[in-house]
């Protein structure tokens, strides 16, 4: 005999989006720290033969995010990812089918403070990745850095998270078998320092390393535009020229990640915390924009590919914005 349970009501169903939401915020400002701090504690207790054992195994497995990662579906498919996607909520749209025999680089614009649509839409499966896009395997590159935290590396890897340097990036695209989609969001930490509502400036005139790699191996350019990415959190006034920026500039070229001193709604009020605003985002996926191959490419085919992609990257802005409440006026920055 069947057991029917009842629906959640729906405070519940919000204060579970809410709690999914508070997880992932706080996994990636604080769970780094835990992990490296709970590593070396434990060396100092009875229990140190776990961090010893996991050390060994660490030295083994250390090329593995390099080389594709180790992704969980288990993890991927988990119901707290889809609670996630409920609270803002998040949408994957498709413009385009993809071929499963080719591999593909995709430009993700706009980071945004933490990157909210990139991360679900590419390392969980709570938009529906993987039947709107059947038989490709989405990798999101993310900075070096955070690979090396003991526990959180393997964290990471679980949801399809590839270290952002040429050799994983190469690892990915030049797999035969084809059915391979990179990730890399361009702007990267700098173009967070801009991340606040109504920005349409994208950190992409001189970003083109991703196009050189492109070419390198003769994958297309899928160009894609996160609608309301920008819009999750408010961030302190951090003008060009001024002290705060000075200091954020300077931070990121000895850490390599920005700090943006951002803020929106709390846990259990609406007026100042960490926790996202509850505003939509919709990312379109654009369409391939093929790439011929060339082992090395010269600065003028670079730069006839990288304009080619700013193109279609402001012709799929302009044929969606309507759609999402973006002013006809607007249209996007380049810098």
């Amino acid at each position: 005999k069947m057991v029917e349970f009842a629906p959640l009501s729906v405070p519940l169903q919000r204060r579970l989006q809410t709690a999914s939401v508070v997880q992932w915020v706080f996994s990636f400002l604080g769970l780094a720290q835990c992990c490296m701090a709970a590593f070396i504690t434990l060396l100092f207790t009875r229990f140190w033969l776990v961090s010893a054992l996991y050390a060994a195994w660490w030295f083994i497995d250390r090329e593995k995010p390099s080389k594709g990662g180790r992704r969980i579906h288990a993890i991927r498919n988990s119901v707290v990812w889809r609670y996630m996607r409920d609270y803002f909520p998040i949408t994957l749209v498709k413009t385009a089918e993809l071929d499963p025999r080719q591999n593909y680089l995709v430009g993700f614009h706009p980071h945004g403070v933490l990157a909210a649509g990139a991360f679900l839409n590419f390392c969980t499966e709570a938009s529906g990745f993987s039947t709107l896009f059947p038989g490709i395997t989405p990798h999101l590159m993310m900075l070096s850095l955070w690979f090396r935290f003991p526990f959180f590396r393997d964290y990471l890897m679980s949801g399809g998270l590839v270290p952002s340097d040429k050799e994983s990036a190469s690892y990915v695209l030049q797999r035969p078998e084809g059915g391979n989609m990179l990730a890399i969001i361009v702007g990267g930490a700098q173009e967070a320092l801009d991340a606040r509502p109504g920005s349409c400036t994208l950190m992409l005139k001189n970003r083109k390393g991703f196009v050189r790699l492109a070419i390198e191996h003769g994958t297309p350019l899928v160009p894609i535009f996160s609608f309301g990415e920008n819009d999750l959190y408010e961030q302190v006034r951090n003008p060009k020229g001024s002290w705060l920026r000075k200091i954020q500039h300077r931070l990121q070229q000895i850490m390599g990640i920005s700090l943006p001193l951002f803020h929106a709604r709390g846990i259990f009020q609406y007026s100042f915390g960490l926790v996202p605003y509850r505003r939509p985002i919709c990312t379109v996926v654009g369409k391939p924009i093929p790439v011929q191959r060339k082992h090395r490419p010269s600065e003028t085919e670079v730069d006839h590919v990288h304009q080619k992609y700013i193109n279609e990257l402001c012709k799929l802005f302009e044929e969606h914005k309507a759609k999402y409440n973006i002013p006809e006026d607007r249209h996007l920055e380049f810098i």
